[in-house]
């Protein structure tokens, strides 16, 4: 019998839509990345009484609650959240506590993994598809978009991504993306998406992103990266202040960084969180050393691309397992 379960899900770097307003008959379409860092961490066992302790508890409790009435499930729990992705930085922290609570109670109860069932039970995955993917495998990842069946949006592209190349994230903890009902009214409000600028993204994926991934080419990857988010950004500016950037300290910190050299640079979601991408750790670091120092309440991390899923640990009759 199993003891104990501990997942591992990771941030994912929101890149561009493919199309915001579906005009092609599929609406959002993805390109994401999964990250090494920040990660959502948590543990869940078997217990007398359900207990729920550890950052966004109450979140984790609301999921396990549903997971648990769904699958039939009438045992009690303890679910300890060691770490947990920043809340509203558009690093995708409400996807990945989700599908990992649910991972977590399959597994402790011997239940197929259905990442993607799960998030529809879960509500997630209504817009962006990469979250979901980066559950099961990471590397860059292209969804199809959302054709309104309810289903999680299709993979369909997935490379890796270059061991050598870092990203850049600049996250501003005093300030959060828009969520909730203020996220569901900005895209109510905002106008259709152009044709002219669906093709234009269509083409920097394919032509642009997808072989520069493949030929280790960065400069052709950071250019295509930084033109989908000016296509994206420009679209989504009126509900965040009028630029690309939520977080004008983030702006300030990436165009620096781009002075440095950095290329793909542009903000994740609704932010506040903004990236740049190095073709080095070495050369990453060298950024950060030659920019300014940080305003409080910002703070910069150097971190991989992640070309693998979450972790799954178990804990069985004292022995630990994978």
């Amino acid at each position: 019998m199993t003891r104990s379960v501990t997942i591992t899900v990771p941030a994912r770097l929101h890149l561009g839509f493919l199309d915001p307003s579906g005009g092609t008959g599929r609406r959002f379409g993805s390109l994401g990345l999964p990250l090494s860092e920040p990660e959502t961490v948590l543990t869940l066992s078997r217990g007398s009484e359900t207990v729920v302790e550890g950052p966004e508890a109450n979140r984790a409790a609301a999921h396990l609650a549903l997971m648990e009435r769904h699958l039939g499930i009438r045992s009690n729990h303890r679910l300890i959240v060691e770490e947990a992705i920043p809340r509203h930085a558009g690093l995708g922290s409400g996807t990945q506590i989700a599908l990992a609570v649910a991972a977590a109670l399959r597994t402790l109860h011997g239940l197929p993994l259905d990442p993607d069932g799960d998030a529809m039970i879960l509500s997630r995955g209504a817009r962006s598809g990469v979250g979901i993917a980066s559950f099961a495998e990471g590397g860059i990842i292209v969804d199809a978009g959302n054709d309104g069946s309810g289903a999680p949006p299709p993979v369909v592209a997935r490379l890796p991504f270059p061991e050598e190349w870092r990203a850049i994230l600049v996250l501003d903890h005093d300030t959060q993306g828009l969520h909730g009902e203020n996220e569901i009214d900005a895209f109510r409000a905002l106008p259709a998406f152009p044709q002219s600028g669906i093709g234009e993204i269509a083409r920097l994926v394919l032509l642009s992103v997808m072989p520069a991934l493949v030929n280790r080419d960065f400069n052709s990857f950071g250019s295509a990266i930084t033109r989908i988010q000016q296509l994206v950004g420009n679209h989504f500016a009126p509900a965040q202040g009028g630029g690309i950037f939520t977080s004008k300290r983030v702006e300030q910190t990436i165009h620096h960084l781009q002075a440095q050299g950095a290329a793909g640079i542009g903000q994740s979601s609704w932010g506040p969180t903004g990236f740049a991408f190095a073709p080095s750790d070495q050369a990453a670091q060298a950024m950060l050393q030659n920019s300014p120092p940080l305003a409080d309440g910002l703070e910069i991390r150097i971190v991989r691309g992640r070309n693998g899923g979450a972790i799954i640990s178990t804990t069985e009759l004292g022995l630990v397992g994978s």
